[in-house]
């Protein structure tokens, strides 16, 4: 059937349109079934909701996705037929009743992702499939393959080195650290991070604070070969773009299997064409992992890494706690200029950022990376290449000052005490509460770490917000888990 395009300011982050009650019940058409857009040779799979008003019987109102992916104007005519479930449905349910997908079932359920087939509902099952009944070695082979498949592929001249963590401590902002130092060393480092998952920021959310992390891959080619780094946000090049699908289902549900893991990371390392790669798995009490998972975890990723052809050095590092003292986008950002600017830094995070900078000039063929890594860092190389990279990106470190919370709240102990254990889940969980990593500027200060002593009437953490309600939030969180949040002895 064809129906005139109506275009409506709604950016859903998937294909939505919305049919006129009277003519989806000439189609059979009900809320949440599936429908093939096309114009010329351009087609879009969508899902349908049903109005009564806002558009006429031969209308259809799309979304900006669907506008822009067809190239739609006001008034175009589209072809709309009804599309049947996918056969990837019966694929998940085969996953969720234990079943091992073969190769090709999983590229049918990650092009059926990609085309937007299945409904954010279907996905959360596959998420959930794979969570509870996890893959084998050869289904995580087959999975991240099939995301590298999927989207676009950087290239670059040279060999490209890369670095990542999996995540789930605490202000473990280091990236822009290892990132700005090897490539001082003249290290070719293309990287591209994921935003916040179950955290109260990612890399990606915390550059995003004084540069342009959503630039497209011609200016990114650019920056690389003008300053052999960038920090960008990998949603934004279609890079796997079925792992950033997947990922957008995974924050919801407050889920990140290891299996996924596994083939998120990869899926995006190859897309980049990394030939040399740095994993980080913090493991420890509180941390996504024991050191047993970490174990696991490590041989996986050595494992995979022979069937792709990477070059992969595993650190396990003590993720037990947090680590420097800002947890959120700015708070996190200031850490990293403190360190790179040789500025009161917080130490723990400037240690370890030089482990992970040594162990990655180590996998380049530097003898004694970290002694390498410490000139870099404290001839100030390393934050004139920061700055360089962030320049590139049309940003400037001075724009964290416009990013301000209005408001704060001290957590003051009442005797005195020495911190035990900073949970890292429940300071995520209480930094998000405040509004991160959406609202850059909310967030968790912490003045005391584990070990130290506060007196009475000391503030041991700061929280930090951008509107009244959610700093109320917060405190209440807070209070509801005190104990908890920061155990003392």
């Amino acid at each position: 059937m064809k129906l005139r395009v109506k275009k409506i300011k709604l950016l859903a982050g998937r294909p939505v349109c919305m049919i006129h009650e009277f003519t989806a019940n000439k189609l059979s058409l009900h809320v949440g079934n599936r429908v093939l857009i096309s114009k010329n040779s351009k087609k879009i799979i969508s899902i349908v909701d049903t109005v009564s008003k806002i558009i006429t019987k031969n209308e259809i109102a799309v979304s900006e996705d669907i506008a822009e992916s067809l190239g739609l104007k006001n008034k175009d005519f589209v072809d709309v037929k009804i599309v049947r479930s996918p056969y990837s449905i019966t694929l998940i349910k085969k996953k969720l009743n234990g079943g091992k997908l073969k190769k090709h079932e999983i590229d049918e359920i990650i092009q059926n992702i990609a085309n937007n087939s299945l409904t954010e509902t279907e996905i959360a099952f596959f998420v959930s499939a794979v969570y509870t009944k996890g893959l084998t070695l050869e289904e995580t082979k087959n999975l991240t393959e099939a995301m590298v498949n999927a989207g676009n592929r950087l290239k670059f001249k040279g060999e490209i080195y890369d670095k990542h963590s999996i995540g789930g401590v605490a202000g473990n902002r280091t990236t822009p650290i290892v990132v700005s130092i090897c490539a001082a060393a003249g290290l070719k480092i293309p990287k591209t991070s994921s935003r916040a998952i179950t955290s109260a920021s990612g890399t990606a959310d915390a550059v995003e604070t004084i540069a342009r992390v959503d630039l497209p891959i011609k200016k990114i080619r650019e920056i690389v070969n003008k300053t052999n780094a960038c920090f960008v946000w990998g949603g934004a090049l279609g890079l796997a773009p079925v792992d950033d699908k997947i990922i957008k289902i995974e924050k919801i549900v407050n889920i990140d299997s290891h299996s996924q893991l596994l083939a998120s990371i990869l899926s995006k390392k190859i897309s980049v064409g990394s030939k040399y790669v740095l994993i980080d798995i913090p493991y420890g009490k509180s941390a996504k992992v024991l050191k047993k998972e970490a174990i696991k975890l490590k041989r996986a990723f050595l494992s995979l890494a022979d069937n792709f052809d990477l070059k992969i050095s595993v650190a396990l590092t003590n993720g037990s706690e947090p680590i420097g003292n800002g947890i959120g986008p700015v708070l996190e950002m200031k850490d990293i200029i403190k360190i790179l600017k040789r500025y009161d830094p917080p130490k723990d995070l400037e240690e370890k950022s030089l482990f992970l900078a040594g162990k990655l000039l180590e996998l380049a063929g530097e003898k004694q990376g970290y002694k390498k890594a410490s000139e870099i860092l404290n001839s100030g190389k390393a934050f004139k290449k920061f700055t360089e990279i962030v320049k590139a990106q049309k940003g400037n470190i001075n724009k964290l000052n416009k990013l301000k919370p209005n408001f704060f709240h001290n957590i003051i102990v009442k005797k005195k005490v020495k911190i035990k254990h900073i949970d890292n889940k429940l300071i995520n969980r209480l930094a998000r509460v405040a509004g991160c990593p959406e609202d850059k500027a909310a967030g968790i200060y912490l003045h005391k770490k584990k070990g130290e002593l506060s007196n009475k009437n000391e503030t041991i953490l700061t929280i930090y917000a951008v509107s009244k309600e959610k700093l109320n939030q917060a405190i209440k969180f807070y209070h509801e888990n005190e104990g908890e949040v920061v155990e003392f002895y």
